[in-house]
């Protein structure tokens, strides 16, 4: 039997311009409970429909992370555990508000620059890079003397992986052998793919 005033999935999405797969997504990720079921399909009534407008107000409007949404939409949060996620994401904001706001501000400013070439030729542009870059950090002088006497920043990007050689068994280094259809073989036995798996596992407890 069908649920009296509840809406198929579709339909709840639609009253707050989602698409079913965002609601599907905030269910699996914990900031919704699934709604109960009739005939296998989600049926939202409307305490769900007000549960996924508050996911609305959170994750969209205060651009809340997922984890900290879950804990004011859930139901299942003290007062004081929800408030404090809305705080943690209060703080986030503003400090974007303050980063943006000191954007505004030098784009404002620079747009009162009356060079053609502002490289080339703004008397101010020197002073404007010890003040808001991290040129400022180099001894005084000219550019060319502070650049030699900068200290570059540390290279913190993991070194690529390499490709795996698809023709190699990637336990023994052995060739693969070849398949006349399907997926293409990743090890070259059983006793190889069960090596790979201990391997892994190994990795992990430790």
């Amino acid at each position: 039997m069908t649920r009296r005033g509840a809406v198929s999935i579709g339909a709840a999405a639609a009253l707050y311009g989602l698409a079913p797969s965002t609601v599907r997504w905030w269910e699996r990720q914990g900031v919704l409970d699934p709604p109960a079921r009739e005939g296998g399909k989600r049926r939202y009534g409307d305490t769900d429909l007000r549960r996924i407008g508050l996911a609305y107000l959170c994750c969209v409007v205060g651009r809340m992370p997922l984890d900290q949404a879950a804990v004011v939409t859930s139901g299942k949060a003290t007062r004081g555990a929800w408030q404090d996620a809305i705080e943690a994401q209060l703080v986030q904001v503003e400090r974007q508000m303050a980063e943006l706001e000191a954007a505004r501000r030098y784009l404002r400013h620079a747009l009162s620059c009356t060079d053609d070439d502002i490289a080339g030729c703004c008397p101010v542009l020197d002073a404007e890079l010890t003040a808001h870059t991290p040129r400022g950090r180099a001894p005084a002088g000219d550019l060319v003397t502070a650049a030699r006497t900068a200290r570059p920043p540390r290279d913190e990007t993991p070194a690529p992986t390499p490709p795996r050689d698809e023709t190699l068994c990637p336990s023994c280094r052995d060739p693969l052998p070849s398949t006349p259809r399907g997926r293409p073989r990743t090890y070259c036995s059983a006793a190889c793919r069960q090596r790979a798996y201990r391997a892994r596992r190994g990795g992990r407890a430790r």
